[in-house]
């Protein structure tokens, strides 16, 4: 298996790449958004990689992050999803787009990806409502999100002692969509207030990002 590939860019092309490595080209299949953030030819890059066999054919699919690849594994889990509609979807959407669509509900924003159809988007949005939040959860950015145990008070010595009052840890639900939130690209704060928000109706990690991200969606 070819996991990840780090080259020189030899050229782009409208749905591929090819990238040296130590003289050998390598043909990686990119959506429009990876092919748009790489640099210029002559220049260094990596990609994750994930490699199609077929019994006629082999062909490496290249992503700018581990979590738009495991976005693009979950794509074609669905049945009729193939290599070709996933990354329209990812060169639609991107990975975070992908998700919150899903996460929502939302068929028509999978749709607008070339080649998707109707009964297709709705299909994914069935097949992997279930499955975007642990997908999110564990992020993009593998940044840290809110841990499970409160974070440790700072004491002042001189100060007139009180007595102490428990600050409750947040349930590991929420911090499984504390963290999905952050992945998104939400700040900490908007992302704190949405989920102690939503937890008054919800107690199960999708159904917090669910209630969460329709707070934090844009007030027409």
């Amino acid at each position: 298996m070819i996991g990840k590939l780090t080259g020189r860019l030899d050229y782009r092309a409208s749905d591929h790449a090819l990238i040296d490595v130590g003289g050998v080209g390598y043909v990686v299949h990119c959506s429009e958004r990876t092919l748009a953030a790489l640099p210029g030819a002559g220049a260094v890059v990596s990609l994750y990689t994930e490699l199609l066999v077929r019994e006629d054919l082999l062909q490496l699919f290249g992503f700018l992050t581990p979590y738009e690849r495991e976005w693009h594994r979950l794509l074609i889990s669905v049945q009729g999803v193939g290599a070709k509609a996933s990354m329209a979807i990812l060169g639609t959407l991107g990975a975070d787009g992908a998700a919150r669509a899903v996460t929502l509900g939302d068929a028509t924003a999978i749709k607008a990806a070339p080649g998707v159809g109707p009964k297709l988007a709705q299909r994914v949005v069935m097949e992997l409502k279930d499955k975007a939040p642990a997908a999110m959860a564990q992020g993009g950015s593998l940044g840290a999100g809110l841990g499970t145990e409160a974070a440790t008070p700072v004491i002042d010595d001189d100060a007139p002692r009180a007595a102490a009052t428990p600050v409750p840890a947040p349930s590991s639900a929420q911090a499984e969509a504390l963290s999905a939130l952050q992945n998104l690209g939400y700040a900490p704060a908007d992302a704190a207030q949405a989920v102690a928000q939503a937890a008054d109706g919800a107690t199960e990690t999708p159904d917090l990002i669910r209630a969460a991200l329709r707070l934090l969606a844009p007030k027409e």
